[in-house]
């Protein structure tokens, strides 16, 4: 099922015909993110009423303890505000470039500490961020992801053991091998017991350290979901997203962001590619 975010029509972000070429862009999902020397991999592109741009990422990049810490209502966290850099081929010791900046401008961990959330699924698996893009580095800015184009809704119907989906990681451990990035994969099903809150998968390769938050795609092209841990047990190798239908919801009713909505990518969805 496809459906846009709740007021996608009444927008007064930038249309589609003033984002940067999808070929040319310098910011867009699957760009590396640095967050107080962390590095993840942003997920998919966020605007609200005000024309205000975000890049998504996990959480648990501005996360201070260790990466086994995954209950986001426990879990040190900075606070928001701080600078996050947009980069390219690494961080700036590794010879990589800055292509632009943010500001944290919402993390589910820090609203959830903050509202003393209580329910357990919430807790273990709201692992999302928005990243504010500064104002003059929009105009760098287009919503495709890369390689697979899309995404062309938000799945809220959550997936099926088998299901397909599709990926873009960009950790800086690939030495810049952009051709590792996109990656295939399967769901193996959803636990009713979690709420829906979190999709296991199998990808090939798995996503790795430098990978977190990355967008996922469904077989329709549909954002679905943001990587967030990966599995040790009791399967091995393998990934966990969190569902992006909830984590926006939260961030819709939390964050304070009037008209918090998902962007469209400019190009289509081709899964033969």
């Amino acid at each position: 099922m496809s459906i846009l975010a709740a007021g996608q029509e009444a927008t007064a972000a930038p249309t589609l015909s003033t984002w940067a070429p999808a070929a040319t862009a310098e910011i867009h999902p699957g760009v590396q993110t640095y967050t107080d020397g962390g590095q993840c991999t942003a997920n998919f592109v966020f605007t609200d009423d005000a024309g205000n741009v975000y890049l998504g990422q996990a959480a648990h990049c501005s996360g201070t303890g260790a990466a086994t810490d995954t209950n986001g209502c426990d879990a040190g966290t900075l606070p928001l505000n701080i600078e996050v850099t947009f980069n390219k081929g690494g961080s700036l010791v590794s010879g990589g470039t800055v292509v632009g900046r943010g500001t944290l401008a919402y993390s589910s961990w820090n609203t959830m500490q903050e509202r003393n959330e209580s329910d357990a699924n919430t807790c273990a698996y709201n692992d999302f961020a928005l990243v504010k893009v500064a104002a003059a580095d929009v105009a760098k800015v287009n919503p495709t992801v890369p390689f697979w184009g899309g995404p062309v809704g938000l799945n809220t119907t959550g997936t099926q053991a088998g299901d397909k989906v599709y990926s873009y990681g960009n950790s800086s451990l690939r030495g810049g091998r952009t051709e590792l990035s996109p990656k295939t994969g399967v769901s193996l099903g959803q636990d009713p017991a979690d709420g829906g809150w979190t999709h296991p998968l199998y990808t090939a390769t798995p996503g790795v350290p430098g990978d977190s938050g990355s967008a996922f795609l469904d077989a329709e092209g549909n954002a679905v979901g943001t990587l967030s841990t990966l599995g040790l047990a009791p399967l091995p190798a393998s990934n966990n997203i969190g569902d992006l239908a909830h984590e926006l919801a939260y961030a819709q009713n939390h964050s304070g962001i009037a008209g918090l909505r998902l962007v469209l990518g400019t190009e289509p969805f081709d899964p033969a590619l």
